[in-house]
């Protein structure tokens, strides 16, 4: 309700607005939505998928078809048999090899299960039938038949699965009768199409006095193997079996494939090699004869091998990307299943064109297919001799079939080929309605790890799993509602303190964005409702009237930023001006209270959507952004979430029911940790929640942070943190799991956040020195140790992209790394120290993932040595001084500065690390410039320091290709690298030279006695008027944020009538009967937007008192105990500075004595001129260390540059199946925050 004075101050404010209608409307982003442009390379990115899969299962196929051609015994082509059958077997064997490489890949970089006897048993017999089948049909049979019939045959294999899939709906009465039919036509397709490739050759026989009666040999062979090879997806088709031992084997199947398919891939190989050891002694062949291939032999065959096998893998890795990207049709089904009749028709084209031809040259009238045949070989024409050759062969097992009654003959096998590939279709007709989730692991989508050599296309259909993953887990309690279909709740928790106007803009625009993007009360695929929260740290002021000594509490002036920067970005988002009261009523009532923290802010967003503010006093609650943390953590999942079930249970609800709830709702909530600066899309929170969602395991998953600002500082950052991303982080998550996910935009798992030892050693209170640095210098790190050592995965998604604020002073920068730098350290320490029971627990630990982080903890550690070594050969090779001498002078600086830095402050200590660093700057480039030089005059780039340069710029150039839309970050790579001994040697040494010091060291203020010292000089400095276009404006600028607004408009930030007799009072005891001013302060600041005053719930007062009590009460200050920690953390510092040095130093000394050696321990090589041939006289020498460090830091990039190309494809496969699933908005009916809107 509006007072006499409030009722006039908003008419006179409406009276303004009649004629000062015109505004400052800051530049925001919308929402960003698959644009046009996008949408089109997504339809071209997939069509392209589907023509390569088509493209390459066709020269699979017919390689394959062409080769087994080659081995029969009537070939011409070549003229050894038995070297073609070896090599047909290794055709059949590349899959097996290919599954043992990937098992033993993932059994390296993962935990896996050992079978149990009968899995192993069962598989593996299996396996070694399907291999059986699959060599006696190919390298036996298939040879004698015409390589149209071969085409056929192949088909063949979808007749147990049709049968077994058949036998499902009789099982499972919730499953439509009509799903019967599709695999009963199968049935009887394929049926039809053994009798159809019988009764043709039986006629061929009648018709035929050269046919031999062996062949009813090879056909009943040929039939038997496809039944054989049929039974390699036994598992896809018996699910339906609810048998207690075929369910304990899938189970136990699950756990240990990776350990079960390594042994019957090995099986495999040994089955297909005996095979082919037996079968060319049985068929009056000679091994021996291999001894004396000829070169044409060779040729053919091996190039034939090497279409198939490449060919072959690049099918099924498109095939796979295709199913990913959710282009499930024209990606997958449709160009596998027409891979067959494409090789049908082309090879029945090239006959038929053959045909042509020689039916032309012959000028007979009555050219008949029986002439052709009888005299093919004069008809061959001109052409390259090998492709007459695989022709004469195609040919002649063509005419051997259609030779006598041509049409009978053909259209029996046209009905053969018709009948068998119509058997396929119908038996896979399931893969065309697929409907899966983003993202879907490769051994969810496929039954087995790898594909059949002889049946790329059959395979690939028939490995799609056929049911959804419902059944997958039908073992399980519980299991008739999935996890995944649970509706999410995703917490939106962010922490503030001194941020920003502009800071709180991208963060209120964020929220907003998302708000519109997924509105409270709407039905959408993905199926999640969101809260937002903002804890703001440090609210509150106290004030002291002078006249009666009455104490009042206030917010301070950032606290009142934000309700008035909430207040513009809510009339931008609104439809109109007009409507903008209504939809403030529409949408609810804003409230605020007094909580036992401090006090609350709740606003309801245009689409219904909450936002929780918590200002917190610092004197009732702990502050700090690790208390903040713990704050919201207990709030939200454990007075939200899990005190409602604790509740139910006291009314009498089943226990067993109320946890299975409680896991779930556990499992299925979300906490979104952001930083008060941050922006993003709502696409970049849809890509982590696609992660969490899919992979029950993953604990936590973060984005692609980007840092924002002006200035050389941010210049240098912008190209650090890509670096990191691009290749650090990528290699984490590929070979183990990230280790720190940033807080300023990382989505947790609510269940993972509750395991033990996560969420409650969280709140422990730092008590040693040790633990200040772990613990609240890097708050999101240990907490993601804490995850990764409760067996929880850490993930990293580079297509998730958040924006924020970086440092662009260097001081700034250098506090900000100081308490970065130790916390990462000792985290890592952590995590090493206990990685036996993290590799226990955590499945994504292994053996090679912690080797590899102790080769990057070392190359840390020995950074300042590194560098040092790095300047004296600047020295070396600019100066030409003496090795000994330049590494002396590289040395003295450093050493230096680790003197000033126990001496001085950390403010003098910046101030020369910023005259050191443009110094070392102005060498670095100096250096670059004299490599490339010397590169130029000696006319050749194989020395070290050129090698390693080019290097450099190939990965970083390569890298920043693979990332179109950071290419441009190149740019700032010069100054990466001229920035190095700043950012790897100097800072390495601040950092460790002030571990005593753990304060914040960024955002900070003075304290209020030096605020009250430079009152007067800052009065001066802060406040500014001038005219703009004949207007009053008045400039308020401090060292957080400058604010323009009109003269009339602009108010105190204590009501007018106290401010004048009010003083602030030092940070002390809140005084319980202080006056609570602060609500009606902010109800005056919101202008329109009308908050109501609310108490907080009885119930949940309690709740925060308890709370406090027991975690976040704040800490008084002891004298004895801070001059004890900082003796503590004085001596850590000394140990810690004396261990690292001293490991520094040795590295140096080590290399002085090899080089003071000299030429009797270097190794010599010789120089490359730049035409190639070796110098006759340019020998150069490495010394050992310096060959291991180029070698170490070189495998590593090269590691990291493997993950990621990896990850680059994962992350677009990502994006495509974003893109092609996310509902189409219609355009929305108001732009975002438009001119009409108000903004001050």
């Amino acid at each position: 309700m509006r007072t006499k004075m409030d009722e006039g101050k908003w008419k006179q404010e409406e009276s303004r607005k009649s004629w000062d209608p015109f505004l400052i409307v800051p530049f925001t982003d919308g929402i960003e939505k698959p644009g046009k442009c996008l949408m089109f390379w997504h339809f071209v990115i997939c069509s392209v998928l589907g023509l390569l899969v088509c493209a390459l299962g066709f020269f699979s196929k017919s390689s394959l078809l062409m080769l087994i051609t080659v081995s029969s015994q009537d070939s011409t082509t070549i003229s050894n048999q038995p070297f073609a059958l070896l090599i047909l077997g290794c055709v059949l064997i590349v899959p097996s090899v290919l599954t043992f490489i990937k098992c033993l890949w993932k059994m390296a970089f993962k935990n896996s299960n050992l079978p149990s006897k009968e899995v192993l048993f069962l598989v593996c017999g299996i396996e070694l039938l399907v291999s059986f089948g699959t060599a006696v049909l190919t390298m036996i049979a298939m040879p004698h038949f015409d390589i149209i019939t071969n085409v056929m045959i192949l088909n063949s294999v979808c007749i147990l699965p049709a049968v077994l899939q058949a036998l499902n709906p009789l099982m499972e009465t919730s499953i439509s009768k009509w799903a019967l039919v599709p695999p009963l036509l199968s049935i009887f397709f394929v049926l039809t199409g053994y009798v159809l490739f019988f009764v043709g050759y039986q006629m061929e026989m009648t018709h035929s006095s050269a046919g031999s009666k062996d062949i009813y040999l090879y056909i009943g062979l040929a039939i038997g193997s496809t039944l054989l090879v049929s039974l390699s997806w036994w598992e896809k088709f018996t699910s339906f079996l609810n048998t207690k031992a075929l369910g304990r084997i899938r189970h136990n199947l699950r756990h240990s494939r990776n350990i079960t398919y390594l042994i019957s891939s090995s099986f495999r190989i040994v089955v297909t090699g005996i095979v082919v050891g037996a079968y060319v002694p049985l068929a009056g062949k000679n091994w021996s004869s291999i001894k004396n291939v000829s070169t044409d032999t060779i040729t053919i065959v091996l190039s034939l091998f090497a279409i198939q096998v490449i060919s072959s893998a690049l099918c099924h890795w498109f095939g796979v990307i295709a199913c990913k990207m959710h282009a499930f049709r024209r990606g997958f089904a449709l160009p596998m299943i027409f891979i067959t009749p494409a090789v049908f028709v082309a090879f029945l084209f090239m006959f038929g064109m053959r045909y042509k031809t020689a039916k032309d040259a012959s000028g007979v009238g009555n050219f008949s297919l029986t002439l052709y045949c009888r005299d093919f070989d004069s008809t061959l024409g001109n052409g390259v001799e090998v492709a007459k050759q695989l022709f004469r062969d195609i040919s002649h097992g063509l005419c051997n079939r259609v030779g006598g009654q041509n049409d009978v003959h053909m259209a029996l096998l046209v009905g053969e080929f018709v009948t068998m590939w119509l058997g396929l279709f119908l038996s896979t007709l399931y893969v065309w309605m697929m409907n899966t989730d983003r993202i879907e692991r490769t051994t969810q989508l496929y039954l087995k790890p790898m594909y059949e050599a002889a049946f790329i296309d059959q395979c690939s259909l028939l490995n799609i799993r056929f049911y959804s993953r419902e059944q997958e887990y039908r073992l399980k309690k519980n299991s008739e509602k999935k996890v995944d279909d649970e509706p999410l709740m995703i917490y939106l928790c962010a922490t503030m303190w001194h941020e920003t106007c502009d800071e709180m803009i991208k963060m209120f625009t964020s929220l907003f964005r998302l708000d519109q993007h997924r509105p409270k009360h709407s039905a959408k695929k993905d199926n999640f409702c969101f809260e937002s929260h903002i804890f703001f740290d440090d609210a509150f002021i106290e004030k002291v009237n002078k006249q009666t000594g009455k104490k009042k509490l206030y917010v301070n002036e950032f606290a009142q930023f934000l309700v008035e920067v909430f207040e513009e970005v809510y009339k931008g988002f609104c439809k109109d001006n007009s409507s903008f009261k209504d939809q403030n009523t529409q949408n609810g009532e804003h409230k605020i209270m007094p909580t036992p923290y401090g006090g609350r802010l709740c606003y309801v967003l245009p689409h219904g959507n909450c936002l929780y503010v918590h200002f917190k006093n610092k004197q009732r609650i702990r502050h700090k952004k690790r208390w903040s943390q713990v704050m919201y953590l207990y709030y939200l999942l454990g007075w939200k979430l899990t005190r409602k079930y604790f509740t139910s249970l006291e009314k009498g609800e089943s226990q067993k029911n109320l946890e299975r709830r409680l896991k779930k709702e556990k499992h299925n909530t979300y906490l979104l940790a952001l930083d008060g600066d941050v922006d993003f899309q709502p696409s970049s929170i849809m890509l982590l929640i696609d992660r969490l969602k899919k992979y029950p395991k993953v604990g936590a998953a973060c984005g692609r942070i980007h840092p924002t600002g002006f200035g050389p500082m941010v210049w240098y950052q912008k190209f650090e943190y890509a670096v990191c991303h691009w290749l650090q982080k990528t290699a984490e998550h590929v070979f183990g799991c990230v280790l720190c996910s940033p807080g300023c935009f990382s989505l947790f798992r609510g269940a993972a956040l509750m395991d033990d030892n996560v969420m409650k050693k969280y709140t422990t209170q730092a008590t040693e020195a040790a633990h200040y640095v772990q613990y609240d210098q890097g708050e999101d790190r240990w907490l993601c140790t804490l995850l990764l050592q409760q067996g929880w995965r850490v993930e990293y998604n580079a297509a998730s992209d958040a924006y924020t604020n970086a440092p662009q002073e260097f001081h700034e920068f250098y506090n900000q790394r100081r308490r970065w730098g130790p916390s990462t350290m000792f985290n890592i320490i952590d995590f090493l120290n206990t990685h036996k029971q993290t590799k226990k627990k955590n499945p994504s630990i292994s053996r090679l993932y912690i080797l590899y982080q102790v080769i990057y903890l070392i190359a840390s550690i020995l950074g300042p040595a590194i560098v040092c070594l790095m300047i004296s050969g600047c020295f070396s090779f600019i100066f030409n001084w003496d090795p000994n001498l330049c590494v002396f002078l590289a040395t003295l600086p450093p050493a230096l500065y680790i003197v000033v830095c126990y001496k001085v402050k950390t403010d003098i200590q910046i101030i020369i690390a910023a005259i050191l660093s443009t110094v070392y700057a102005f060498l670095m480039s100096a250096t670059v410039i004299a490599i490339i030089g010397e590169m130029v005059k000696q006319q050749t780039f194989m020395t070290p320091s050129g090698l390693f340069l080019i290097f450099l710029g190939i990965l970083f150039t390569v890298t920043a290709l693979l990332h179109p839309q950071e290419f441009h970050l190149v740019i700032y790579g010069f100054l990466y690298i001229i920035c190095i001994p700043s950012g790897y040697l100097l800072l390495n040494i601040y950092s460790v030279m002030n571990l005593n010091n753990v304060s914040w060291g960024t955002r900070e203020v003075a304290s209020k006695s030096q605020q009250q010292n430079k009152d007067t000089k800052n009065h001066n400095i802060l406040d500014k008027n001038c005219m703009c276009c004949g207007w009053d404006t008045k400039f308020r600028i401090s060292k957080y944020q400058k604010i323009t607004s009109s003269t009339e408009q602009q108010q105190p930030l204590l009501p007018q009538n106290e401010s004048q007799d009010e003083e602030v009072q030092p940070p002390v005891e809140i005084d319980a009967t202080a006056e609570e001013c602060w609500i009606h302060q902010l109800q005056e600041k919101s202008g329109e937007i009308e908050i109501v005053e609310d108490r907080l719930d009885d119930d949940e007062i309690p709740f925060w008192e308890g709370l406090i009590q027991e975690y976040l009460k704040p800490i008084k200050e002891d004298k004895a105990k801070q001059d004890q920690l900082t003796q503590e953390l004085g001596s850590l510092r000394n140990k810690v500075a004396f261990v690292y040095f001293f490991i520094n130093a040795l590295w140096l000394i080590s290399t002085c004595i090899i080089q003071s050696v000299g030429l009797y321990v270097s190794i010599k090589f010789k120089e490359l001129n730049a035409n190639g041939p070796l110098a006759e006289d340019g020998i150069m020498h490495l010394e050992p260390i310096g060959l291991l460090f180029i070698v170490t830091v070189a495998g590593l990039l090269i590691v990291q540059f493997l993950a990621m190309i990896y990850h680059r494809l994962s992350a677009l496969t990502h994006l495509m199946a974003y893109i092609g699933t996310e509902e189409t908005k219609q355009k929305p009916k108001y732009e975002l925050l438009d001119p009409a809107s108000e903004f001050a």
